[in-house]
């Protein structure tokens, strides 16, 4: 399993970002995804999650993320995104793609990229 993220970087408060995770030596389409992120003094946190059942996708947001980000994902080109809008500096933190052991939302998830850094400026 291989995840590589990317996307991060420094924005201004109220800007926008997308981060994207191109993914690897699994069968992506059978997987939920997720993303988690890390700042520093703080417990990581489930950004979010994206499903992948014989019913379709579902996808589930943090409190803080919901209707400012949205998780998507492109099964053919095995692809992960988070696009994020109106930024705050609170969401300054070390963003991770993940992979879920199953395709359902509450997966437990064992497989991490190395993470991009989103550092918002207020």
């Amino acid at each position: 399993v291989q995840l590589v993220e990317s996307g991060g970087g420094l924005v201004q408060s109220g800007g926008s970002l997308t981060l994207s995770c191109a993914a690897s030596g699994f069968a992506f389409a059978n997987y939920a995804m997720v993303w988690y992120r890390l700042a520093p003094g703080r417990a990581p946190e489930l950004v979010a999650s994206i499903s992948s059942t014989p019913s379709g996708e579902s996808t589930q947001y943090a409190t803080f993320a919901d209707g400012r980000f949205v998780i998507s994902r492109n099964n053919t080109r095995t692809a992960l995104s988070l696009q994020m809008d109106s930024l705050k500096p609170e969401d300054t933190a070390v963003y991770y793609c993940g992979k879920g052991d199953t395709g359902s939302l509450d997966s437990d998830v064992r497989h991490w990229g190395q993470g991009t850094q989103v550092t918002v400026s207020s």
